[in-house]
């Protein structure tokens, strides 16, 4: 990279330093920590969420012929997103063995801990697992598929890409003919580093299992 876009990077990280600790002073106010991957309540925080809890009859009975008609369409997504998952995880467990890359650890991305909210009735709680299990899906695959792509063609597109994957702003510049060939394998070998080839967006420091406290 060039001075300035090294310049850019460390910016970057210096903002998402602030903003965890914003996200954190919003955590304490609305009473919960984050302790060893357990969700933490102050003392009376679950009762009143329990209060705020509408019933799953009422909240049938207030939604739309819509949601109702397509929730079979939008939960048939759970097939192919399961064979994703599941064909990702080989993946990786053949591929990148061969090829000596550090491997993805697939509960960095998929977390659980939204559906024992207690002001979530049990429709709500199944959609935000459901949620959570897609969404975490598609970014464990993401970031194999990133891992791949280090591997074989560290290389940016001439064209502008809309939300690349974190890696991406690392890679080569278009038409870099010599620094291709010089340091591709140096892109090889820092994937065989799991703290080099570990984003800062894989960190492990989410939620698990929910725990009440009161």
């Amino acid at each position: 990279m060039t001075v300035r876009m090294e310049d850019l990077a460390r910016e970057i990280v210096r903002l998402q330093t602030e903003l965890d600790r914003e996200i954190e002073r919003r955590r304490k106010a609305l009473g919960w920590s984050l302790k060893e991957h357990l969700v933490q309540f102050e003392h009376g925080v679950v009762a009143e969420q329990r209060r705020l809890r509408t019933g799953a009859t009422l909240f049938l009975a207030r939604s739309s012929l819509g949601t109702i008609v397509t929730a079979p369409v939008i939960y048939s997504m759970i097939i192919p997103l399961v064979l994703l998952d599941l064909w990702v995880t080989l993946y990786q467990a053949i591929c990148f063995r061969v090829y000596g890359i550090s491997r993805v650890r697939r509960s960095a991305y998929i977390a659980f801990d939204r559906g024992r909210l207690a002001y979530l009735n049990w429709i709500e709680a199944l959609n935000c697992i459901y949620c959570g299990y897609g969404n975490g899906v598609i970014a464990y695959a993401r970031e194999v598929s990133s891992r791949t792509e280090q591997y074989w063609c560290p290389i940016k597109h001439a064209v502008r890409i809309t939300d690349p994957h974190q890696r991406y702003y690392d890679f080569l510049e278009f038409g870099d003919a010599e620094g291709y060939r010089a340091r591709l394998d140096s892109f090889r070998a820092l994937l065989r580093e799991p703290d080099a080839a570990t984003p800062a967006s894989d960190r492990d420091d989410r939620p698990r299992t929910p725990t009440d406290n009161c």
